[in-house]
Parts: C-alpha cells; structure tokens; sequence
C-alpha cells in the first residue's frame, strides 16, 4: 500500500501544486461511491481556469488602455471635449457622475476623460466629496450614494442549506443501489407475506439509509457553516479613510465613491480610485493581470486599480468604483468558487479509501458469487433448481444487499472526509487561540514543523517602543517622562533640539492627529510612535512642523535599504535632506557631527568610536537604536533624483525599549522539548538581537549569532555546517530570510515555519512549509502571502499553532487506525463466513450501522479530540514521515486478529456455548455476534484515544463529543437488540448474554494494551 501510494499520491504539497498533480489523483480516484461528497473540499479546477482566462483578458485589455491614454494625452490639445449626459437618476441623487463614467475612466486609463471632468478635483466636486477632509457621514447621503455607486463587495456563492446537503448524501451510490434492493424487497415482500410482515426487512433498509444520510449531513452542514464563520473572518480587512475630515480605520467593505484612503507600503488597494498626493508609489498589478513589472502611479498616471499591492511609496487616493463594477471584484467572484487546495493528508486518504475500496469490491463480487452458488448447490442438491420462489428471490437480493453493504463498509470513504472534519474542528478552536487559518493544508503541516524562523520586534517583543535613552549633541541621557521637556533639553543646544524636530516630525511614516474627543493621538508603526512620542515629550508641534516646511521627495522605509529619507524645501530657500535608519548604517553615511555647543565639525576617528561605543551599548541593554542625520543639498536637486546616502551630518542617536513578550522563554523551551528549532531572522543590530535573544531562550552557549551580510558571503559548503548552528541572524535582508528558508527546506530536509509582517517578508512566507504572517503589524501582502494569520502577533500563539497541527495530524491517524481496523474485521468476517458457511453474520442494515459508526460518528469522537500538553514532549513527524505507521499497523492487525478470532470462535462454537436450540438459535447468535462485534468496535474506540499509551481513558471527559457518541453508540445499539429486531433481523437478548457481548468488547482494551507494550521500528 506505501508503494502504490508513493507512486500515485505524494506528488501532492502543501503548496504551490501544479494543476497536472491535483488533476492526476482526481483521475486516480475515477471511480468513488459518492463524489459530490468526497471531492467537496478540494480545489475546483475548471473555475481557476476561467480566473486565469479572465487574468490574462485583464492584461490585454490594460495594455491597450495604457497605450491608448499615451496616445490621448499627446493628442488631447485641441480635441473637443466628449458629450456625457448624466443620468437622471445620478441627478436626482445631486451627484454629477454616473459609476459607469467613472469605471470607464480608472479602468480604461482614460486620460482624456478625466480632464475633461476636470482632473481629480472636478470628479471629487461631481462625487461631492472633497479631497480634503473626504466623505460626511450623513447618514441619508451615504445611503443614496450606496444605492447609486453600489457597495464594496462582490458576488458569493449563496450558503447551501442543511437540505442540499441531505441531497448530496444520498447521492452516494451503494445507498442508492440499497435503495433499489429496499424497494424490490418491498415489493416481494409484500406480495408473498402481505402488510406489514413483508415490509420488514426492506423497511429496515430504509430506515438505516435515512439514518446514515442525516446524520452524514447533520455532520457536514456544521462543517460548512463552520468554513463560512472563518471566510468572514479572512475577509476582515481595514484601511485608514478621511471622513469628516478625521483620520479612521475602516473595514475596505463600508468604502464608497468619494471617500479618501490613504495607502502605504504593503497595502491593497481597496476599490478603483484615482491617486490625487504621495511620493515614490510603486504599483504592483501581477494579482489582476500577471504583470510582474510594477508600475509607476502619479499624477501623470493617477489609475489605481482594486485588488492591486503597493510595493513602494505611501499616497492618497479617491475612491471611484466599487464592488462587482471592478475587475478584482469579478475575477474574485471566480476566484471564490474555485476552492482552497486539497491538503496532502486529504489526498494520502483518498488513496488509502481507492485502494482499499478496490480490495473491498473485489471482496464483495466474490462473496456474493459464493453466496449464489450455495444457493445454487443448495437446490441442486434438493432438485428444485427449476423451481423458483419469491422466498428465494428475496434471499438472492439479501446475497446481493450483503455484497452492497461489504462494499459500504470495506471502502472507508470517511477517511479524507475526518481530516476535513478535523481540520474544521481545528480551525475553529485557534480561532479563538488568536490563529486564524487561511491555508486548510497549514493547519496539518504545522505538526510537522522541525524549524520556525521568527521576527524578533512585535513576535517575540510587544512591540509597544519608547524612547528611553538618547545621544544627542555628544551627551548620553536618559529619557525621562517624569522630568520636563525643559530639564531634558538643559545642554542641548536650542539650533540642535530644532533639527531634531524638523528630522522627527518631517522624516516619519506616522501623523500625530486630533481624534473625534479634540485628543492627541500618534498612528503608525510602533517604531515611528516612538519617535514622534519623544517630539512631543521635547515640546514639539507636529502640524506646525510640518506646515512650515514643503516635503519635495519621500523615500519610505524599506528592510532591503533599512533606512528613509525626505527632502525637505526650507521657508527660508534652499533644501535639507533628513534621514533615519538603522544606526551603523546611517553613522556610516556621516562625515559631519554636531557637537555640545551646536557646532558642526567633522566626524573623527574618536568621535566615530565613541558613538559606535554608544549604539553597542544601547544595543547590549536589549534597545533598538536608530540614528538621525541631515545635509543641506544644493538647489540642483530634482524629485526625480535619488536622496543622497553619504554626506550627511549626524544629529543623534535613540535607544527603544520593546520589553519582551511574557511567556515567550517558556514558548521557546516548550519548542525545544518538542525537538522544533527556533531562530530569530531580524533586521535589528546583532548586539540587540542577541541580548534579546538570549532573554528569550533563544540563543545558547553553542549557539551562532550571524550578521546578513556575513551569511551573504558564505559558500555552500560553508552554509553546510554553519546553518545548523546558526541561531540569531541580524541585520538581514528579505534575501538572506529567502536563502535560509530555502535552504533548510531543501538542503537540510527540513519543515520550516516563517513569521513575516512586511511587504519584503513576502518571498519568505511563500517559500516556507507554512508562511506565518502578523495581523496587528502585518501589511496585506504579508497576510496574502501567508497560511496562518497570528492575530495577536504573540510567538506562545505560533506555538498553539504547532501543537494543534501535531493535534490534528495524531488525530487523524488515531481515526485511520479505528476505521481500518473495522474495515479489516468486517470484511474478513462476512466473507469467510460466506465462503464457509454459506451465510453472512451481519445482515445489510447491521452493515450500515456498523458503516455509520465507524464513519461519521468514529470521525466526530476520534478527530476532534483536543490538544494535549504531551503532545509538544514528542519529536516531529518531519518532511518524510509515513502516515500510516508501524505503530498503527501493530495496533490495527493484532486488535482485527482478536476480533475475529472472537467472532468466528462464537459462530462456529456459540451455539453449545450458550445452549441455543431451537428455529430462532441462528437469529440469536447472529444477534450476539453483532452485539459482540459493536461493542468491540465501542471499546476500540476507546482505546484508540492514544495509540502509544496504555492510559486511555485519561481526559476523556474533556471531550464531550466523544462521551456523547460513546453514549448514543451503546444507547442505539440496546434499542436495535432489544426494540427493532424485526427491521434489524436481531433478537433480544438475556441478561448473560449482554453481558458476554460487552465483556467481549471490554477485553479488547487489555489486548490493546498489551499490544503497546510490543516494541517497533519507527522505520
């Protein structure tokens, strides 16, 4: 069976696989009982074709807008302006432009349409809207401007209801040839005994199908609507808008035409709109068109489409179209129904169901042949084989029933079904751990983690920064609050602390704004709150800072340069340049310093040193340190030009706390216990990072701590041996997280787990077994590019991802086990009693309650067990692991062995053992040996809770799915002896003999434990 499934089956990843793979196993799996069923979570192949058609048409049509509005904007003096009517109905709403104008103009690029609208601000006046301090909040205008525009969202799928599900139950097609057997038996039945004797034994088969498909789709529709809760949680997006003139976070499903978004590096555009202010956007359109050139967007080329990534640059934008009117918003309404990709876990299951499914009717064909020709034997040997009669007729469809339901049972079609149902019970649970799964295949493949490389600022720290220490003119101070502005400032030059603000409040990506309460409050990164925290604490004023000079360039901060600049065009002329960033690189770029007294002098070796000196040691108290820098440029300067990165005269240097996060030691001594690596990958100094690290358990005595540029230069053969020990990487690149990523996966084997929140972090989080992505710092095309969102970016929540994958993977394994073993039993029982005997123990309605226990109600006790602590005290699965293990198999042939022995021990010796004469002695022992194979099942089930451990029972009581279905399980089994005997062909049974029938069961679990005790190979 490994054989067959290495072959067909492990071409499938987690990740990224070819469409010729995914299609390949579906044709493996041609034939299924119920496919509607078994292919309902797997990827729709023909819907990502058409999203990958409309793709492509987007591209085209794009290429042709952009070279149609060059040619319009060198052609456009002198054109007469076009005639555009406007809409009654826009009129009567007092807006001045229809959406279809407005879609016409952003998605064609239609320069020529938007001049004649008067630009930007002629649309915002047609829109009623102002550019400035963006839409009212007047509750009857937004109205009226959604019932115009539309709203922000697209077309879904609409949720199935509880009975489409039943529908697709019973579509299943051995209950639908069970069915054709019911109602032939009816027929007969009816014909030969009259109502109601004749309808027995086809009415029994009736009821065990409804049985069967309600629960089936009671089971599934949870699953569904449990998918559709945390779609809408994947679907939570905020953005910052301008209403009423006040900066707000918004979620991108309430924008409207007119509103006023600002957009920075890492965020999606939300809706179509028209750029109208910013610097240096970068615009990447690949998502739409499958253009991976980015595009430049100004006020030249102001077209901002929705669904698009901002690479670089920060800007504002109105917005114009919404909705289904967008091209992302019909490309994602195609998007949506193609479907996550099927997990490989799913795929090794539908393996195992195929090749036991095969096994299964091969079973079945001859069991039914040997059941015919006893009978043929039968009235040979009496010389009635000319003679038929509706009792032999109903007895030939009994033999064929049999054969359905061997085949029922022998196919474990609820085996890829249980890791759907495991993963949805999975996924759900970290929800509320603050782990939201975006990717059905990372919740599996976090259990086999080996490595997690992570961010070190706001993963493993709070990222909540001040600044706490400062080197400003020479003198090292501490910052204070408790002391004045005035007391900190004593010794600081007057000229000095003014360049500091200028540097502060002008080269920063965050605003300090008056919210709705008339109250001072900081947005932006945690890193530039910090910064614009300290203007405010020395007195200075943001707004009046930046109103007195004119921002000419921006360079916003990026990991790559690790650094940001502005050029600033001074009121009294002439320009100054203002950069920031990590601070031996910035100090790098200085020949100049300002001294005590405020003077400018060059930067000597003393002086050089003893800054240095100072960043070591801010960066050994575990301080993030930045350096602050200017230089006057000369009035040559052009936008166009690239800020200058050398000749710049230093201003000072901060040193910011960001405590570490509580628990993350125990997290990462958790981590180590459960054999999974942790590294920190950071773009920090490397004296910071290792105090940090250290602090954090991270690094150890026989642990390295590398710089990024350092790892760069190192040969392949170096990376060989240096890569295992390497446990902090400073200063790094995307690049450098990229490479050692890549390499720990392919050269080292390894399963890796990577934390990300930039833009930059995106190569990383795509190469990675599983892209870990933050959801307070994260930017959008982080999240995208990730497979789990860690919504409180909190490293202890990485590590309840990890043990609810080990989780999900043992549980699934836990259900294999149960359900093979049933498999197993089963059909060695019915067919060798049919070969044998020349009758079938387990009648087609016993069958399906045997199916129905070991399928649905098996998946639901086994595959929703929760996590456990001992879980993270075993060593990882890893990358080569085989699912079905020597463990397993041990467990499934030694408990089918007793099973059966068991079994085929009362039929041939049950009758003297319990004395049965008598017509009915067959109907009874039937009866026990069904009662005895259930309870074996019920017991089994029970001690596949831990397949290693002998304490079983141990939390059982935590779950409550599982005692419940234990408890219905033996419940039900007592009414079919006791109650239903005429439709379930049972019959009641003494008190001795129930207790022989559980005792039977019961002693399966000490043969379960001493089956544990039996060592073998891992291998």
């Amino acid at each position: 069976m490994e054989n067959y499934m290495n072959e067909n089956f492990f071409e499938v990843k987690a990740k990224h696989s070819p469409i010729e793979v995914l299609q390949k196993w579906r044709n493996l799996c041609g034939v299924v009982k119920n496919p509607k069923r078994r292919f309902r979570f797997t990827a729709n192949l023909s819907k990502r074709g058409e999203a990958a058609a409309m793709r492509k048409s987007n591209q085209e049509k794009l290429r042709i807008a952009v070279l149609v509005s060059k040619a319009a904007f060198h052609f456009m003096e002198g054109v007469p302006a076009g005639d555009y009517v406007v809409p009654e109905e826009v009129k009567a709403g007092g807006f001045e432009i229809c959406a279809d104008e407005l879609g016409s103009i952003v998605e064609g690029h239609d320069v020529k349409k938007l001049k004649f609208h008067g630009g930007v601000d002629g649309i915002a006046r047609k829109l009623l809207t102002c550019t400035t301090n963006g839409l009212t909040s007047d509750n009857e205008l937004l109205k009226r401007r959604q019932e115009i525009f539309g709203i922000n969202k697209f077309a879904e799928a609409q949720a199935r209801s509880f009975l489409v599900f039943v529908w697709e139950a019973l579509q299943d097609m051995t209950l639908m040839i069970l069915a054709v057997c019911a109602f032939v038996s009816l027929i007969v039945g009816i014909a030969m005994e009259g109502w109601p004797e004749g309808a027995h034994d086809g009415l029994g088969i009736v009821a065990s199908i409804l049985l069967v498909v309600f629960v089936t789709a009671t089971s599934d529709y949870r699953q569904s609507l449990q998918f559709r809760d945390l779609d809408k949680e994947k679907k939570k997006i905020s953005i910052q808008v301008i209403r009423n003139g006040y900066r707000q976070k918004m979620s991108i499903y309430d924008l409207l035409p007119g509103d006023v978004v600002h957009l920075s590096i890492g965020d999606q555009v939300p809706a179509d709109g028209l750029f109208f202010s910013g610097f240096s956007v970068l615009i990447d359109e690949s998502s739409l068109t499958g253009e991976s050139e980015p595009v430049i967007v100004n006020t030249e080329n102001p077209f901002l489409l929705s669904g698009t990534k901002v690479q670089d640059g920060s800007c504002k934008m109105m917005i114009t179209t919404v909705g289904m009117r967008t091209q992302w918003g019909k490309l994602m309404a195609t998007l949506s129904e193609g479907g996550d990709d099927e997990t490989p876990l799913q795929v090794k299951l539908n393996g195992v169901a195929t090749f036991i499914g095969k096994i299964g009717l091969a079973f079945a064909v001859v069991t039914f042949a040997v059941l015919v020709q006893g009978l043929f034997t039968r009235k040979l040997r009496e010389g009635t084989h000319w003679s038929w009669s509706g009792d032999d007729a109903l007895e030939m469809l009994e033999f064929f029933a049999i054969a359905v339901t061997i085949v029922v049972v022998a196919v474990p079609e609820g085996l890829p079904l249980a890791v759907t149902l495991s993963l949805a019970f999975a996924m759900k649970k970290m929800m509320n751990d603050k782990a939201l799964v975006r990717h059905l295949a990372a919740c599996e493949t976090m259990g086999s983690a080996t490595s997690i490389c992570s961010d070190k600022t706001g993963t493993l720290t709070t990222n909540h920064m001040t600044v706490v220490k400062s080197c400003i003119c020479m003198n090292v101070k501490d910052v204070d609050r408790q002391n004045t502005a005035s007391s900190f400032s004593s010794g600081i030059p007057d000229s000095a602390v003014k360049l500091l603000l200028q540097s502060i409040f002008n080269n920063s990506g965050g605003e300090v704004v008056v919210n709705k309460e008339g109250k001072f409050e900081i947005l932006g990164s945690p890193t530039e709150a910090a910064l614009l925290e300290f203007g405010l604490f020395l007195g200075g004023d943001f707004q009046g800072e930046r109103q007195t000079s004119k921002l000419i360039k921006v360079e916003p901060f990026n990991s790559t340069k690790k650094r940001m600049g502005v050029v600033l065009e001074l009121p009294q002329g002439g320009l100054r340049a203002h950069t920031k960033g990590a601070s031996e690189i910035i100090l790098a770029a200085c020949n100049k310093v300002i001294n005590s007294n405020g003077e400018v002098v060059p930067l000597d070796e003393a002086t050089n040193d003893h800054l240095n000196a100072t960043i070591n040691r801010f960066a050994s108290e575990a301080l993030r340190t930045l350096c602050l820098a200017y230089m006057e440029l000369e009035n040559g300067f052009s936008p166009n030009d690239s800020i200058p990165l050398s000749g710049y005269t230093c201003l000072g240097i901060v040193g910011i706390k960001d405590p570490v996060r509580p628990g993350v030691k125990e997290s990462v001594a958790i981590c180590r216990s459960a054999g999974i690596t942790v590294r920190m990958v950071t773009g920090d100094n490397i004296n910071t990072a290792k105090a940090i690290a250290r602090e954090c358990g991270i690094l150890t005595d026989d642990g390295i701590a590398i710089e990024g540029p350092d790892f760069r230069e190192k040969s392949q053969e170096e990376l060989l041996e240096l890569i295992p020990k390497i446990q902090v990487m400073a200063r790094s690149s995307p690049l450098d997280k990229h490479t050692l990523v890549k390499q720990l996966r392919t050269t080292f084997d390894e399963v890796v787990a990577v934390t990300g929140d930039g833009t930059n972090d995106a190569p990383a989080l795509h190469e990675a077994d599983i892209g870990l992505a933050m959801g307070i710092a994260g930017t959008e095309v982080a999240k995208e590019s990730a497979d789990v969102i860690i919504l409180d970016d909190n490293f202890s929540t990485i590590v309840t991802v990890a043990k609810w994958g080990r989780s999900v993977y043992i549980n699934i394994q836990k259900f294999v086990q149960f359900q093979l073993t049933v498999n197993v039993v089963a059909l060695i029982v019915n067919f060798s009693s049919a070969c044998l005997t020349g009758n079938a123990p387990l009648t087609a309605v016993q069958l399906l309650w045997v199916n129905m226990i070991m399928d649905t109600l098996g998946a639901l006790a086994l595959a929703t067990e929760p996590p456990t602590d001992e879980l993270m005290k075993r060593s990882p699965v890893g990358r080569r692991g085989n699912f079905i293990s020597n463990v397993m198999w041990r467990n499934i042939l030694g408990q089918s062995l007793y099973q059966f022995i068991v079994i085929w021990y009362l039929q041939v010796q049950g009758k003297a053992l319990f004395q049965l004469n008598g017509p009915d002695s067959d109907l009874i022992l039937n009866t026990l040996i069904f009662n005895s194979f259930v309870f074996c099942q019920v017991f089994n089930e029970i001690s596949s809770r831990d397949m290693e451990k002998i304490n079983v029972f141990k939390g059982i009581l935590d779950n409550y799915v599982f005692v419940a279905v234990l408890s219905s399980t033996a419940l039900f089994q007592i009414l079919i002896i006791e109650y239903l005997g005429t439709y379930a062909s049972t019959s009641p049974l003494t008190l001795s003999q129930w207790f022989f029938s559980v005792f039977i069961g019961f002693l399966g679990m000490p043969i379960a434990a001493a089956l544990k005790m039996v060592p073998v190979s891992s291998s």
